[in-house]
């Protein structure tokens, strides 16, 4: 069964809803900076789980961009 995060990106990508992963990619990025920067707890694994998201969500924006192509269009959707 898909994550949550899988589910999320594949409807932005059916959408074709750019905007909405951007955005979920700087909320992790921001997410990550913040938790590096903390100290007196292991962060290591929200980390991890968030990299993860990270590899899901530029997955999906690779995907939206092949279809995009494949479309012909020629700017961002």
């Amino acid at each position: 069964m898909p994550s949550a995060i899988e589910q999320i990106v594949d409807t932005y990508v059916r959408l074709k809803n750019r905007r909405g992963l951007d955005e979920l990619m700087m909320h992790r990025q921001r997410l990550t900076v913040d938790l590096k920067s903390r100290s007196g707890y292991d962060f290591s694994l929200p980390i991890g789980q968030i990299d993860e998201e990270i590899a899901i969500i530029e997955a999906g924006l690779s995907r939206l961009k092949a279809e995009s192509a494949g479309l012909g269009l020629s700017s961002p959707v």
